[in-house]
This record gives C-alpha cells, structure tokens and sequence, in this order.
C-alpha cells in the first residue's frame, strides 16, 4: 500500500512537472514571437526573423512540430514575410500555421481563425480571390458559430470579406457585408470607436470606386468627425480621413473644398511622422496634383520638387519611387510646354525604370508612351516613332502575362492603364504617314479589340472541359500569381531561384494545355496584319475601325474615329481618317421623339433642298463611308470591326444613292476582330437540331393581377422604356402573339428542311428550360431562335436613370454597375420579378440576363437568332465592344449572331425571320445549281428582299448579322 501511494505521488509529481515545463516554454516562445512581433512593427524584417527563428527552435526541440505553440511560430514567420512582401514565403509558412493549428487545436478555435483571415488577406492581396473567398466564408461561418454574429470579431471578419470583394469590382457582394459589419460595430462598440470610424470609412472608399459620391460624403465625413474625437486632430489617422475626403472633392471637380483638406492633411503628416516620412511626400504629391489639375502650375511645381527631394534622400537615385517622383514633375513640365526641363527627366527615369525592372513592366511603358508622347508634341518624330513602336510590344507583352493571372474585372481594370498610350499612338499616326506607325496601329487593333473576349473567356471555357484540365488552369493561375507578385519588385529584390521555378512550372503547363486542349493554343496566339492580308481573296479587304481621344496643343480633346484599311496586295495598311465622334453622335441622338422618324432620318440621304441651312448637314455616307471609297475600287467584299458608336449602325443600310445602299454594292462581313480571318470562332455542329422559344407568357400563372396595368402595346415596335413609370416598375411584360405565330412558321420551315425542332412556348419557354441547354457536357443544338422581349438598362452612374432608382428597392438587372446584368431577355413568369414581387420558390426567376447566358457552353451552336427588342444594345466598354446579349453568347461559344438595335414592329420582325430562314434552309431552285445559301449570304438577302417590297429602314435594317 505504501509502495502503492508512493507511485503515484511520484506520477503526480512527474505530470506536474511536466505540465510546468510545458508552460515555461510555451511563455517563453510567446515572448519571443512578441519581441519578433514589435521588431516587424518597426520594418526591421530580418532581426524580426531571426528572433522568431529561436522561438521556432524552441518549440521544436521542447513541444515538437505539430504543437501549437510551433504553430504560431509558422504563424508569425509567414506574417513577417507577408510584411516583408515576399508573398510565396508567407504562404508557405501560413499553410504550415494552418495545417497545424487544425490538428493541435481544432478549427473552432480564435487561432484557426486568424489563420483563414491572414491566409485569406494574402490571397487577396496577390489577386487570387478564388482562393481568397472560401477562406473568408470558412472564417465568417467558424465565427459565427464560436463568437456569434454580434461580436466585433465577426464584423472583422465581415469587413476583410467586403474589402477582397471591393477589389474583385463585385460591389453587389461588398455591400452587404460591409453594412453588416457596420451594424455589428456600432452596436457591440458604439458610433465612436474607432473600428466603427473604419466601418464607415470602407464603405465610403467603396461608394467613390462606384463614383456614387453622394453616398461616399457623409460617410466620409463621420467617420472623421469620430477620429478628430478618438484620437484627435494631431494623428495620422485623422490626417487620413482629411486626405480621402479631399480625394473625394477633387474627383467630384470641388477643388475649393479639397485643397483645405489636403493642405490641414499635410500640416499633420509632417508635424507627427516629420519631413522625411512617405505619408508627408504622398500628402505633397496629392496636393501637386490638385494644383496640376486647377491649372496652378505654379503652386504644384515646389510640391513635385520637394516630392523629389525626399524620395532622393529617402531611397536614392536609382529607387523607383524616386522616378516616380521625377515623372510626376516631368509630367507637370510636359503639361506647361517646357520640354528642356522635361526630356531630361523623362530619360532619366527611364533609365531607373529598366534598372530596377527590366522592359516588361507597367512602370517602364509608361515612361516610353510619356517620352514619345513629349516628342510628338515637340514635333520631333523621328524620336518618337521607335518609342511608340517599343511601346506597343511592351504592352502586348504585358497583357499577355496579367491573361493568365488575373480575372476578367482585373483584366478591365488593368487595361485602362493602356487606353492612353493607344489614343496617343494613334493620335501620332493621325499626324504623321510612318508606315511602321500604320502597321503597329493595325496589330494593336487586332490586339487590344475584344482582347478579354478573345482571350481570357475562352481560355477559362476551354480549360473548364473537364475536372483534370480544370485542376490544371487553376495551378497555372496559382503560379502566374506568385511570378506576378516576383515581378512587380525590383529586380535586386526578387528572389531569383523562385522566379526560375515558377516560370518552369506555368511554361510546362501551360505547354500541357496548349497541347492537350483543343483550341487553347490558338486562344493564346496573338494575330498581326500580314497574317489577315495573307487570308483575303483578289477583290477582299479587311477594315478595323478604331476611335481615339486625339489632344493637340492648345486644342480641348476630342474622340476622332478613323479606318485601318488592309488590301490583299498592299505593302502596308492605311490609315483613313473618318470623323469627329460628336458628327455621329449628333446623328444618332436625333430630337425626334418617334424612333421610327430618327432612324429612317439615319438611313436616308441627307437634305438637299433649296431651303437655306445654317451648315451642311451631312449623312452617315459622307461622314463613314466616302473616305474609303477611292481605295475600294475592284473590291466586292468587305470584312469589318465596328468600333464605339459605330455598334449602333448597320453598314448595310447606308444610302449611297436614292436607290442604292452600302449592301446593293459590297458584301459587308461584321466580325468582332478581324484576327477572325486568322483563327475563326470555332463549332463543331454535333447536331441538326433547333430549338424554338416564342409565344411566351409572362405571368407566373395565367391569372391576369387586373389591378397590374399591362403596357400600353401591340407590338415590338411600340415597346419603349418610356412606357413605364419613373422608377421603372409596375409595367409587365405583354403577351406577344406574333411571335407565336412567327415559331409556328419557323417549325414548319425547318422541318421540312430535315432539322429536328423543339418547341417552346406559353409557360414551358422557362429559364430553367433555357439553361439546361448545353447542361451535363451535352451537345447544344445548331440553332437556338428566341422570340421575346428583350431589355437593356444604361450605366446608372452615368443616366438620369441614377437619380430615380432606389438601389434598397430596385432588382439587381435594372441598376447593378454590371453592365452583363443590365441585359438581358424575358422569360415565361418574368413579370413577377420584374415587378419586384415574390418569385416562386424553387424556380429561376424568368429574368435571362446576359451574365447567365455567357456562363453556359454553346460550343455546338451555329447560330442564335435573338428575334427581340434591342437585343444589340448594351453599355460600350472601350475597345472591348458592347458588353451585352452579343458578347453573352460570343463567350458561350455561338458562331453566328442575328440581333436588333431598335424596337423593330413585330410583323416585319416575323417577315424578315422567315424569309431569312427559306434561304438558309431551303435549296435554291435548279436554274441556281440547288444550293443551299450560306448563313450570311442568307441574311443580307432576305434584308435586300424586305427593302423592295417598299419597306422603310426602319422595318428591316434593325437587325444585324455578327460573326
């Protein structure tokens, strides 16, 4: 027994002791990863290191590497490097943190929670949101459960979540949970901490990003008002909210009220961080640019100067904040027409720029398209010819790497950053006759038109055709990411071996892909002119129509729209200036109220008449197209890429004479790019089958609500916007019994031609029935023919349509900044959601918008006839073309698209289709050999056929053919 009692006096001992050690040096690696914590706040990085490195070896030999306490030893290394900016260091060691505080601890642990958010933070930071965003959802689901959804450690969680949404452009997903967080810190912490200060401050930035300012303003404007009271009127943080403020103004044009705030901004900066402080210098730089932007050259300058002065002290002449700082005040010498000041300093940062970067980096084009654009102005063009020709194979070269890394939002917003050095290149050609000027301007139409259409959608569909080739993109992306984040620091900075690495790993994958996946090789393959020229025929051109912002000296802006022509046997493209963008715009934005009266004005020629006229009004030929007439002769064929305004026209429909238009003397080929001569849209026609939408109800049941005014209309054609009330709500979709009848005709057309047809009509035309098409890997049919109400909503932000819509009560398809949601087409039950109402539950809700359509697989589909009001239309995105219907279907894959630009009448819409269909589908008569027409020729036929007959414009020429 004594024995006994003994034994487990010395067990108790034991663990006791044990658990003694344990503790000792769990503090003891605590206290070191404080001390490594407080050395990182002061950015001394590597003392930081090596203390955390002892902390490691600690816990390693005491506790072993699946202990917590080693975990956040991993933890606290991978936050330094993230810190430091090395990003492939950091994820390394927060995925060890991770794996190991799941193990040691469990997931419903604080620990585990910071490492989702940190790992999270870090994804987003290198632009991988696909991998950000479950991390985040992980986070704020663990949360919740652990902490509950009032606590400030869920709204944190919230709040990170909204910001990586921010920055994805995904505004509809940021908003609500930066107002949850919002709501959760006001209530847990009141309306003067300074968390809820930073609630308040998030959404502001988010609003002004959507340049809804007067959202932004008061949120702005409290969230400073708490700070002055917090933490007074002498801390940077205070400063910064007078500094976004004063953003803030100076975007809305206010300068008298920005520049107070920068000036008081400053004053604080530099008596809390001193002289030599970034905060201070990006304060002078802010308030520089202000200055530049008023006018007050005199002002900004000294600011530039002594932005300069501190970036030399601070990093030295060859860091590339110190050319930056040279090419802010090269820009204002530019500006005021000192070009001995500014060439330079324009050269010497250049010269910085190749140093720390190399030629492929964003900062080294800007200073080229800066250097060029000063000669040009300088007269000087022999110097600035080779620029802007290196210039457009930096850019090309750029664009090629952020393709594989960043998403199509990124991708948008990555490619303004190109949209001024393309008007200046082609502002220099609309100067001067270099031919390697021409040359460079038709590669980079042929680049840059429909470069995300072209490109980076059909990349992702291809690569999505399965789950192995899919796991292989998504590494591909993963690697691009980490060898952008290398990329984007100095060459002395980068880690060269993991540089070396990276760019092994995505060439042999990418390699993989190219040669494992049809098409994604081809997807990738930039196009230039000698490879269209060499695909047209004797009597074939080529046009790429581009539009410019042109800025001459002592001349306001203008967009200028111009013609690269190619012709089969020309040593080089030319270059034909066409017009002024307001000569057009004032065509199409006639005063007539009816459209009916605008467009057969548009398509007619101008008046003659003996009436005197303040100025010659000229007509759509004499502005577009007499310009290239002298350079057509013996060409019968045209293969063309419409450009801005120039979406909205029919080039068939131009009078040349009183009886005779643009279609009666050439055949006109609409192409998004014409790099489609080179490598053409691609389908494979598994199928002879079609499917029919038309004679569709709109109601959920077919109940009429009679207290639900049906819009005032019998047709298509009489259809408007302007129809609805205000708010656009309380009108619903009518029936439309002609395009009943119109499928009905269609089904027998098609039938007797051998193609196998599926109906849809009445309350089967759903969504759902919609969608299933091209489903589960199963083939699409040849033909989809759509026969409904189509609709399209301008950018809110930039219509009167903004002030009228209430965004807390308006449906998502009417105001979003998408512009894929603004389009879209009406489906059986659509009213409901139309109206706002309740949808049934279970179902789609009848509202097809373009964003869903263009994440479906058409890859089979030859054609789509959208037989719809407007179905062209959509917002015009710079060189990317309408971001609608069209583009919708272009990514899903359709080869051919038929779709209108205005309310075409329903009767004539019915004549135009079948008449359409007869000579696609059914052999001509023997004197003609039997042949079938081809879908084109088919088109432009059945037009020409509906113009003799005595149709007016206005009844036939609103549809166009697109390939």
């Amino acid at each position: 027994m004594k024995y006994l009692l003994f034994f487990l006096m010395t067990f108790c001992l034991s663990t006791i002791t044990a658990q003694t050690v344990d503790s000792m040096v769990i503090k003891q690696v605590d206290s070191l990863i404080k001390v490594s914590r407080t050395l990182t706040g002061q950015r001394n990085f590597d003392k930081a290191l090596e203390v955390n490195a002892a902390a490691e070896k600690i816990a390693l030999e005491k506790l072993g590497r699946e202990s917590a306490a080693y975990g956040s030893c991993a933890f606290n290394r991978g936050r330094v490097n993230y810190l430091k900016k090395d990003h492939p260091e950091a994820e390394i060691w927060y995925l060890e943190a991770k794996a190991i505080r799941e193990k040691a601890i469990g997931k419903e642990h604080p620990d585990y929670v910071w490492s989702l958010n940190n790992l999270a933070l870090l994804y987003k930071d290198i632009g991988n949101y696909q991998k950000a965003e479950p991390l985040y959802l992980e986070a704020k689901a663990i949360s919740e459960k652990t902490v509950g959804k009032v606590h400030p450690d869920y709204a944190m969680i919230l709040n990170n979540m909204a910001v990586c949404y921010k920055e994805m452009g995904n505004y509809e997903k940021a908003e609500p949970p930066f107002l949850e967080a919002k709501a959760i810190r006001e209530k847990a912490l009141g309306k003067e901490h300074r968390d809820y200060a930073q609630s308040l401050s998030n959404l502001a930035a988010m609003y002004m990003e959507m340049s809804n300012y007067e959202k932004a303003e008061p949120l702005y404007l409290e969230s400073k008002a708490i700070r002055e009271k917090a933490i007074g009127k002498d801390h940077p943080d205070y400063a910064g909210s007078l500094n976004n403020l004063a953003i803030l103004y100076s975007d809305m044009g206010n300068y008298q009220k920005a520049e107070p705030f920068f000036l008081e901004a400053k004053a604080i900066w530099e008596k809390a961080l001193g002289k030599e402080h970034p905060e201070y210098a990006r304060s002078l730089n802010n308030l520089a640019i202000l200055y530049r932007t008023m006018g007050n050259y005199a002002k900004a300058e000294p600011l530039y100067l002594e932005n300069k002065a501190i970036c030399e002290k601070a990093f030295g002449k060859e860091h590339p904040d110190y050319a930056r700082s040279l090419n802010n005040l090269t820009n204002l010498y530019s500006i005021m027409g000192n070009y001995e000041k500014a060439e330079p300093l324009y050269l010497e940062s250049k010269a910085i720029y190749e140093k720390s970067f190399g030629k492929e980096h964003p900062d080294y084009a800007r200073s080229l398209s800066n250097l060029a654009h000063l000669f040009k102005d300088m007269g000087n063009y022999e110097k600035a010819e080779p620029l802007y020709l290196e210039l457009s194979s930096v850019n090309q070269k750029l664009l090629e790497k952020a393709l594989h890394h960043l998403s199509e939002s990124e991708l948008k917003k990555y490619m303004n950053n190109f949209a001024t050095s393309q008007s200046r290149a082609l502002s220099f050609m609309h100067q001067t006759a270099g031919t390697k000027a021409r040359a460079i301007c038709y590669d980079n139409s042929l680049f840059y038109k429909g470069f995300l259409l072209n490109a980076s959608n059909q990349i992702k569909n291809l690569a999505h055709t399965d789950a192995t080739t899919t796991e292989k993109f998504n590494l591909l992306k993963s690697y691009e990411r980490l060898l952008a984040a290398q990329y984007a620091l100095p060459i002395a900075e980068r880690d060269s071996g993991k540089v070396a690495d990276l760019e092994e790993k995505s060439n042999t994958l990418e390699k993989d892909l190219a040669r494992t996946v049809a098409g994604f090789g081809d997807a990738m393959r930039q196009v230039n002119w000698q490879e269209v020229q060499r695909n047209l025929a004797a009597g074939e051109a080529a046009v790429e129509f581009v539009h410019y912002g042109f800025a001459e000296i002592k001349q306001n802006d203008s967009t200028m729209y111009a013609a690269l022509l190619l012709l089969p046997e020309a040593q080089q493209p030319i270059f034909i200036l066409l017009f002024e963008e307001k000569s057009l715009d004032s065509l199409l934005h006639s005063k007539s109220d009816r459209k009916a009266d605008y467009v057969n004005s548009l398509y007619t020629l101008a008046d003659r008449g003996a009436i005197a006229i303040e100025a010659t009004k000229k007509s759509l030929y004499e502005i577009l197209w007499k310009p290239l007439e002298k350079e057509l002769t013996g060409i019968k064929t045209i293969y063309f890429s419409p450009t801005g305004l120039l979406h909205r026209i029919n080039l068939d429909a131009i009078p040349i004479s009183e009886t005779e238009t643009l279609a009666d003397k050439y055949q006109l080929i609409e192409l998004n790019s014409t790099r489609q001569l080179v490598i053409p849209t691609q389908v494979k026609i598994a199928n002879n089958d079609a499917i029919l939408f038309g004679g569709i109800q709109f109601e959920q049941d077919s109940i009429l609500q009679i207290n639900e005014p049906l819009l005032a209309s019998r047709s298509r054609g009489e259809l408007t916007f302007k129809s609805m009330d205000s708010t656009l709500r309380g009108g619903t979709w009518n029936y439309l019994a002609g395009t009943e009848r119109e499928v009905n005709s269609i089904e027998k057309i098609m039938q007797t031609s051998g193609v196998n047809v599926s109906l849809k009509k009445g309350y089967q035309a759903t969504e759902e029935s919609f969608k299933n098409i091209g489903a589960n890997n199963s083939a699409s049919p040849r033909i989809l023919h759509i026969a409904t109400h189509g609709y399209f909503f301008p950018d809110p932000k930039s219509t009167a349509q903004k002030s009228s819509l209430n965004g807390e009560q308006e449906s998502v398809f009417k105001i979003s900044d998408h512009p894929m949601l603004r389009s879209g087409l009406i489906m059986a039950g659509g009213n409901a959601a139309w109206q706002g109402k309740q949808t049934l539950e279970g179902r789609e809700d009848g509202i097809l918008t373009a964003y869903e359509i263009s994440q479906m697989n058409l890859s089979n589909t030859e054609l789509v006839v959208l037989s719809a009001c407007e179905t062209g239309l959509g917002d015009i995105k710079g060189n990317e073309g309408v971001y609608g219907l069209q583009r919708a279907f272009k990514i899903a894959g359709v080869k051919y698209l038929i779709m209108s630009l205005w309310q075409v009448p329903d009767k004539q819409t019915s004549l135009l289709m079948t008449t359409f269909y007869k000579k696609w589908l059914e052999a001509e008569g023997p004197d003609k050999g039997g042949n079938k027409m081809s879908i084109p020729d088919a088109f432009h036929a059945a037009q020409k056929e509906l113009r003799e007959i005595g149709l007016d414009p206005y009844q036939w020429a609103g549809f166009v053919l697109v390939e």
